[in-house]
């Protein structure tokens, strides 16, 4: 039932937005009371927060697959596989791109504690990649300097990822 109701959400998303996602439409969809579907998804906000998990993972096992693929010894291939397969899943399926990159869900927050790890792992890879090209030589560090506002971020980043990469390299 739990995947029947995911599978809808998905299809809800195409056609109402995430705005538009509704358990008593699902519900209605299925064929059952809407306290059927409340058994398996609470609130409207764990299926955005089911479908949000979803598709970090989707599109992280995505790339991380086309990461594999291009395999060997090559950073600079490995970085464009996954940099494309990035945008690639984003024009098939803008409507789970727009509820994981887009505009906030009104009165939606997303818990961090359920959606961070699953949200990074495409940032990892992606940044993984790019410290690997960078080491090699294969990108430029003489790059303009970054504004010091932004300089802090940068340095959270670089410690939450264990990079050394400078900077303008972020």
């Amino acid at each position: 039932m739990e995947q029947h109701i995911r599978a809808l959400g998905r299809s809800h998303l195409r056609t109402h937005g995430a705005a538009g996602l509704s358990l008593r439409a699902i519900a209605r969809e299925l064929g059952v009371v809407s306290s059927a579907v409340y058994r398996y998804v609470p609130s409207r906000d764990d299926l955005l927060t089911m479908l949000l998990v979803e598709g970090y993972a989707d599109l992280a096992d995505a790339v991380d697959t086309a990461v594999a693929q291009a395999g060997g010894d090559d950073p600079e291939a490995r970085l464009l596989a996954a940099a494309t397969t990035v945008r690639r899943w984003a024009v098939d399926d803008p409507a789970r791109w727009a509820l994981l990159y887009g505009s906030p869900v009104p009165g939606y927050a997303a818990p961090a504690e359920q959606t961070v790890v699953p949200g990074t792992r495409v940032v990892a890879t992606l940044l993984r990649e790019l410290a690997d090209a960078h080491a090699r030589g294969l990108v430029r560090d003489d790059l303009p300097d970054c504004a010091a506002a932004i300089s802090a971020d940068l340095s959270a980043i670089r410690d939450e990822f264990g990079l050394a990469l400078p900077d303008p390299v972020i």
